[in-house]
């Protein structure tokens, strides 16, 4: 079954649908894992309620954990993949819409992650509507981010950029 295409390219087969949309996919697997621990995160702090049997400190460093891979897949993203894929996707180019979400998600993960550590060792009270509102102020921009570079990966776009030869090289 061949697929139906937008943009006035002929369809995709499902094998090359495939191959186009293998980078949409990863992301959409590594975001994943993004969204589930920030419910968590997220719906702790609004309900001022843990899980049964997750401490404090188990849910301070689960924060940490959260921040510290956001930390990372962004900067592989910043380092490796985006530069690549602008060489000819205008969407990875610098200053992009991308780029200024990372900014944004930075800034926040910043203020969340130096407030989880003075809570861990002390040095602040952990108060679950503070911990929400930092959430709330870079949310949005989150959630508004891990969807724009799935689309941005996907099939319908790759295939505007990438020859199939070159997607079925791609590193990613």
């Amino acid at each position: 079954m061949a697929s139906h295409s937008s943009s006035g390219l002929p369809p995709l087969s499902d094998h090359e649908y495939k191959l186009y949309n293998r980078m949409a996919d990863n992301m959409q697997a590594l975001h994943q894992w993004f969204r589930v621990r920030w419910n968590i995160i997220y719906d702790v702090a609004a309900s001022s309620q843990r899980p049964a049997g997750m401490s404090i400190k188990s849910y301070l460093n689960m924060c940490l954990e959260f921040c510290e891979n956001l930390e990372t897949h962004h900067k592989i993203e910043e380092i490796r993949v985006f530069p690549y894929l602008a060489t000819r996707m205008p969407a990875f180019a610098n200053r992009d819409q991308l780029i200024e979400q990372h900014k944004v998600i930075h800034k926040g993960l910043e203020r969340f992650e130096s407030h989880v550590r003075n809570c861990l060792q002390g040095n602040a009270d952990l108060r679950w509507n503070e911990i929400k509102g930092i959430l709330d102020a870079f949310g949005t921009t989150l959630w508004d981010h891990l969807d724009d570079e799935v689309r941005e990966l996907g099939a319908e776009q790759t295939r505007k950029y990438w020859s199939k030869e070159e997607m079925s090289r791609m590193p990613m």
